[in-house]
C-alpha cells in the first residue's frame, strides 16, 4: 500500500469531483476520523487512518485488501470507478436521476437510461455531468453520465438516451469473480 502520486491523486479527485463536486472535502474529513486514499496493485482504496495504521503491520505480500476499493487505474492510465464506491458517493451526490420502477431492471442489467424510464432529474444537471442513479424509493442503484442536460430532457424523444450507464449494483452478481 502506497500513497498515490500527485498525478494519480489528481485523476482520482477529478473523477470524484465529477460526481460529488465540492463535497469531496466531506469525504476526507469525516466526523468519525480522517480518511485517505491508498494504492495497491493499481487499485485505489478509501481507508481510515486507524485501519491504515493496522494494515501497515501486515506484510504487503500477505495483504489482499484493506478499506473500500473505489476503483482502479487502467493500463492506459485512466481511473475507472467501481460500484463499491456507490455507498460513499450517494449521500454526497450533487446531481441525481430517479428511475421509474419499469426501468430499474434494465439499468441493473447494464443498459443506458432512456427518457421513458426517467422518473425525475436534479435541476440544472449539465450534459456529461456525473450522476448517481436512484430508484423512486431513494435506493442508490448505480452511477452514470448524463447524456442530456435537464433542459434537453424535457424536449427529448421517449426512446432517446438520458444517462449513459457506468456502474450498477447488478455488477456484484455479473462480475462476482473479478470484483474484489
Amino acid at each position: 500500500m502506497k500513497r498515490l502520486s500527485e498525478e494519480r491523486t489528481k485523476l482520482v479527485f477529478e473523477k470524484l469531483t465529477k460526481y460529488i463536486g465540492g463535497n469531496l472535502k466531506l469525504l476526507i474529513d469525516r466526523p468519525d476520523g480522517t480518511y485517505c486514499f491508498r494504492e495497491q496493485k493499481e487499485k485505489v482504496y478509501y481507508v481510515s487512518e486507524k485501519i491504515l495504521s493496522l494494515a501497515s503491520t501486515v506484510a504487503p505480500e500477505n495483504l489482499i485488501s484493506f478499506g473500500t476499493c473505489f476503483g482502479r487505474f487502467t493500463k492506459s492510465g485512466k481511473f475507472k470507478m467501481h460500484i463499491t464506491a456507490l455507498h460513499y458517493l450517494a449521500p454526497y451526490a450533487q446531481y441525481k436521476i430517479w428511475l421509474k420502477p419499469s426501468a430499474e431492471q434494465q439499468f441493473l442489467y447494464g443498459h443506458h437510461v432512456a427518457k421513458s424510464g426517467l422518473g425525475r432529474i436534479t435541476e440544472n444537471t449539465a450534459q456529461y455531468q456525473g450522476v448517481v442513479v436512484f430508484s423512486m424509493n431513494d435506493l442508490p442503484l448505480g452511477f452514470g453520465v448524463a447524456a442530456k442536460s435537464t433542459a434537453d430532457c424535457k424536449h427529448a424523444d421517449p426512446i432517446s438516451t438520458i444517462c449513459f450507464h457506468q456502474a450498477d449494483i447488478g455488477e456484484y452478481i455479473r462480475s462476482e469473480d473479478t470484483l474484489i
